[in-house]
C-alpha cells in the first residue's frame, strides 16, 4: 500500500512538473495528463525481455573459472545460485554463491530492462566489497546476447572498465564473461561463469 501511494505521489509531482518541463523545451510539444499516465503504464509493463528473464527463475549449478594473471591458467570452483523475479517480473534476482580466490563468496544481483532507456541494466554486490557495482547494456537481435559496460573506482586512484557478456544459451544454460581493464591498458578476460540448471 504504501508503495501505491508513493507511486501515486510521484505520478502526481511528475504531471505538475511536466508542464513547466514543456515551457523550457519550447519545441516540444506538451502532453496532456491522460496521455501522459497511459505513456507511464505503457513503460511499467513487463515486455519480451522481462518474459525471458522470468525463464530463468529457478535452481542453478555454476562453475566459476578466474584468470588472476595473463597467460596463466584459471582457478576454478563449483558453486550455486538461485533466481527469481521482482515486482511482478520487472526484475531478476539472483543470489550467487561460490570461491573467489580461495575464499567463501556470496554475491546477489539485480538485472533488468529499462522500457524508456530500451537498455538492459544491472546491479550487484558481493561479500568482497562494500559498494555497488552498476552497468548496463545492449542485446543482439535475438535477446540472448546482452552486452553490459560499467567502470569501479581502484584503491590508490585511477578505474577499471568492465565488459561483460551474458549468453542466454536456454531456460536450462547460460554463460557470465566478465572483461577488464585499467585505465588505458589492454582489456582480459578474467572470470567466465557457467550456469547449468538444477530445477
Amino acid at each position: 500500500m504504501r508503495f501505491v501511494q508513493f507511486a501515486v505521489a510521484t505520478l502526481s509531482v511528475v504531471l505538475t512538473l511536466s508542464p513547466a518541463l514543456a515551457k523550457e523545451k519550447k519545441h516540444e510539444k506538451p502532453m496532456d495528463q491522460q496521455a501522459m499516465m497511459e505513456l507511464w503504464k505503457k513503460l511499467g509493463t513487463p515486455g519480451k525481455p522481462h518474459k525471458q528473464f522470468a525463464g530463468l527463475a529457478g535452481s542453478w549449478t555454476t562453475n566459476t573459472k578466474e584468470w588472476m594473471e595473463p597467460g596463466k591458467p584459471p582457478t576454478e570452483s563449483a558453486g550455486t545460485a538461485e533466481m527469481k523475479t521482482l515486482l511482478d517480473g520487472r526484475f531478476l534476482y539472483q543470489e550467487y554463491h561460490s570461491q573467489m580466490m580461495g575464499q567463501p563468496f556470496s554475491g546477489i544481483g539485480i538485472d533488468g530492462y529499462d522500457n524508456l532507456t530500451k537498455k538492459y541494466v544491472t546491479a550487484w554486490i558481493d561479500s568482497m566489497g562494500t559498494g555497488i557495482f552498476f552497468m548496463d547494456g545492449t542485446a543482439s537481435a535475438d535477446g540472448k546476447t546482452i552486452t553490459l559496460k560499467g567502470s569501479h573506482p581502484e584503491p590508490g586512484g585511477g578505474k577499471m572498465s568492465h565488459r561483460a557478456v551474458w549468453k542466454i544459451i536456454d531456460n536450462n544454460n547460460q554463460t557470465f564473461e566478465m572483461y577488464g581493464s585499467h585505465g588505458h591498458g589492454k582489456e582480459m578476460k578474467f572470470l567466465e561463469i557457467t550456469y547449468i540448471r538444477k530445477s
